[in-house]
Parts: C-alpha cells; sequence; structure tokens
C-alpha cells in the first residue's frame, strides 16, 4: 500500500479594496471540490482535502475577527476563495472601573 504525503495548501489571505472582507485563497492542485472541506470560526479556519497521494491539512489564524455565518466560497480549477466579512468593530468603548 502507497503511504500518503500530507502536505499544508498554499494559502493567501488578505482583505479586499474596501477593507470590508477578508478574502482567503487555498490552492489545492488537482484537488476535486467533493473532496475539499472548510471550516471557518470567527478568528481561524480550517482546511483538508486529498487526491491519491497526498492529503492536505491545516489551520490559520483569521488574525482579525469574520462573521463565519456569512462566508461565501468558490472552488475552480484547483483554487479555493472564500470572502467572509469582517466584524463590525465595537461602536462605543465601555470604561471599566478598575479596583
Amino acid at each position: 500500500m502507497a503511504e500518503t504525503l500530507r502536505l499544508s495548501p498554499v494559502i493567501s489571505v488578505f482583505p479586499d479594496d474596501k477593507y470590508e472582507n477578508l478574502l482567503i485563497e487555498v490552492i489545492l492542485p488537482g484537488v476535486e471540490k467533493k473532496d475539499v472541506s472548510f471550516k471557518l470560526t470567527t478568528d481561524s479556519f480550517y482546511v483538508s482535502s486529498k487526491k491519491e497521494g497526498v492529503t492536505y491539512l491545516d489551520s490559520y489564524p483569521t488574525d482579525c475577527p469574520v462573521v463565519p455565518e456569512k462566508a461565501t466560497a468558490k472552488y475552480s480549477n484547483g483554487i479555493l476563495k472564500v470572502t467572509v466579512p469582517y466584524q463590525k468593530p465595537l461602536e462605543k468603548l465601555v470604561d471599566v472601573k478598575i479596583e
């Protein structure tokens, strides 16, 4: 039985032009869409996929809080593109009394 190679996928993470959304691109050469899993929390994401002889697997921080429920994703030609809005900053600062 052949051994499976485990690799971290190549990723790019950057804001859109208006700094409203985080854009995530994951390069998964030769992987079919049905074999890709992408999970997202408010502060990190996890990607896993596989093709014959190779498993891509890793997790990454988003560095800024995002709204995972509003994420959209497209997969084409071995590239997963995810767009997720940033959480809005707090409108009001609250002064905390220090004792």
